[in-house]
C-alpha cells in the first residue's frame, strides 16, 4: 500500500469534499511511465533489490513528476516477491566471526597492522570459502540485498496505473474516523472480507431493501490499534468494488487539511478491484439443490422463484447469510433455506449457534443426515428442520416452505 507521503500529493480540497487526482489511464505520459517502470523492474528479476533502487533513481533523474514515479514503483514493488539469497552460514553468525578479529580498515596503520581484505582473506580460509562468498553472505539479510524472484504478475501500463489509482482511494481512508456504506448485493463478499479485515461495524437493513453499515476508522475514538485498523481498514476499500450498487461516504481529515472533508464514492466510480467475488455457489450441494429446483419449480409456470444470498441476519457483531431465499411470485411470501453439508465439527457448531441466536421461524434447515446433527440440538430452534440422506427432496422441502413461508 501507498505511504502517506505519495499519497497526500495528489489530495485536492473543494467544497468540503476530498478530490483523488487519478493518474488517466488515457494519458500518452502516464501510459509511456508506467511502460518503461514495467520494463525496468522486470529487468531487475535475479539482482538485489538495491539495484533497483539504484535504477529508479537514475530514472527518476530530474524529473517533476516525483510522487506519481514513487507510486507507481511501489505498486510493482509491493506485488512482487524479493528472497535472501541461501547461505551456508547466516549472515549474522558470519558477522560474529568477522567482527571478533577487530576493527580493520582499507589501509594498514600502527594499530592495525592488518587491512580489511587481509581480515576477510584469513576469514575465508578458516572457514574454506573464498572471499568473494563472504562478501556475498556478509550483509546477505539486509533487505537490500534481497534478490527479486518474481514481480507477481504480468502487468501491463493500465493495470497499474489503475492499481495506483486504487491504492490512492485506499489511502485516503488511513485519515478517516468514520464510513457509511450502502449496499445492495455482493453480501457474502462484503461481510467475508469485513471479517477477514477485522473491522468494526454496525448495520441495519434499508426499508428499500440493502443495508447501511456504519464503520469505525482508524483515528476514531474508540480504536485504539490506529495504525495497524488503518491499514486494514484502507485495505478493506476493494471489497466494495466486488458490488454493483454500493455507495461509500467517510469523513476524512487528511494532514494539512483545515478541517474534517467527506470522501464520497459510488458504483460508478472508475476504480477497479483486485480481490476475487466468491464462486456462485460454496458447494456442490448447493449447486445440485439450485439446478433441481430450476427443473422442477422454475420457469414461468412456477409459483416460486430461488434466489442466491440476497439476504443478511443481523446478529450483533457478526451475520448469517442463508444459502437461498424462496419468494412467492404474486404475494411475496419468503422463506430463507440453509444446507447443512459436510462442515467440520466447529463449523457446525457455529453455524447451529447463529441459527439459536437468528431465532427465524421462517428459516429453513435442510441437513444431511451424515454430519452427526441429532434433532435434539436443534430442539430450541423455530423454524423447520428436514434431514436429507442423499440430497433434499424438492417435494419434502416445498411442502416446508409453504407452512413456514410469512
Amino acid at each position: 500500500m501507498l505511504t502517506g507521503d505519495l499519497i497526500k500529493p495528489r489530495l485536492k480540497q473543494r467544497k468540503g469534499q476530498v478530490k483523488v487526482e487519478w493518474l488517466d489511464t488515457g494519458s500518452e505520459h502516464g501510459q509511456q511511465t508506467a511502460s518503461e517502470l514495467i520494463a525496468l523492474f522486470e529487468q531487475q528479476v535475479g539482482k538485489p533489490r538495491q539495484n533497483w533502487d539504484n535504477a529508479l533513481e537514475a530514472y527518476l533523474g530530474e524529473r517533476t513528476d516525483y510522487t506519481v514515479v514513487r507510486g507507481l514503483a511501489k505498486v510493482l514493488e509491493d506485488a512482487a516477491e524479493f528472497h535472501p539469497i541461501d547461505t551456508l552460514i547466516t549472515p549474522a553468525d558470519l558477522r560474529r566471526k568477522l567482527f571478533t578479529l577487530g576493527p580493520a580498515f582499507t589501509q594498514i596503520d600502527l594499530f592495525h597492522p592488518q587491512t580489511r581484505a587481509d581480515v576477510i582473506a584469513a576469514l575465508a580460509d578458516e572457514m574454506g570459502i573464498t572471499a568473494e562468498q563472504i562478501e556475498t553472505v556478509l550483509f546477505a539479510d539486509r533487505p537490500a540485498e534481497h534478490l527479486l524472484t518474481s514481480v507477481g504478475q504480468n502487468w501491463t501500463p493500465d493495470s497499474l496505473i489503475a492499481r495506483y489509482n486504487l491504492e490512492l482511494a485506499r489511502g485516503v481512508l488511513y485519515w478517516s474516523d468514520q464510513m457509511q456504506v450502502e449496499i445492495h448485493d455482493g453480501y457474502k463478499d462484503f461481510w467475508r472480507y469485513l471479517k477477514l479485515f477485522k473491522l468494526m461495524f454496525e448495520a441495519r437493513p434499508l426499508a428499500d431493501g440493502g443495508y447501511h453499515i456504519d464503520l469505525d476508522g482508524p483515528i476514531s475514538p474508540v480504536v485504539k490499534a490506529t495504525t495497524r485498523y488503518g491499514r486494514q481498514f484502507a485495505a478493506f476499500l476493494p471489497a466494495l468494488l466486488l458490488g454493483e450498487k454500493w455507495q461509500m461516504n467517510a469523513s476524512v481529515r487528511p494532514p494539512g487539511f483545515t478541517k474534517t472533508c467527506q470522501y464520497k464514492l459510488d458504483a460508478k466510480s472508475p476504480l477497479r478491484t483486485h480481490f476475487k467475488r466468491s464462486g456462485e455457489f460454496d458447494s456442490r450441494l448447493e449447486a445440485d439443490f439450485a439446478a433441481d429446483f430450476a427443473v422442477k419449480f422454475g420457469g414461468r409456470r412456477g409459483k416460486w422463484t430461488l434466489t442466491r444470498e440476497d439476504e443478511v441476519i443481523l446478529l450483533g457483531d457478526t451475520v448469517m447469510i442463508p444459502d437461498f431465499a424462496v419468494t412467492h411470485k404474486k404475494d411475496g411470501r419468503r422463506v430463507l433455506i440453509e444446507l447443512v453439508g459436510f462442515w467440520t465439527k466447529e463449523y457446525l457448531r457455529r453455524k447451529v449457534a447463529k441459527v439459536r441466536e437468528a431465532q427465524r421461524s421462517d428459516l429453513l434447515l435442510l441437513v444431511y443426515e451424515g454430519v452427526n446433527l441429532a434433532p435434539d440440538k436443534l430442539e430450541d430452534i423455530p423454524g423447520e428442520v428436514l434431514y436429507f440422506k442423499n440430497k433434499p427432496v424438492l417435494k419434502d422441502v416445498m411442502a416446508a416452505v409453504e407452512r413456514a413461508s410469512v
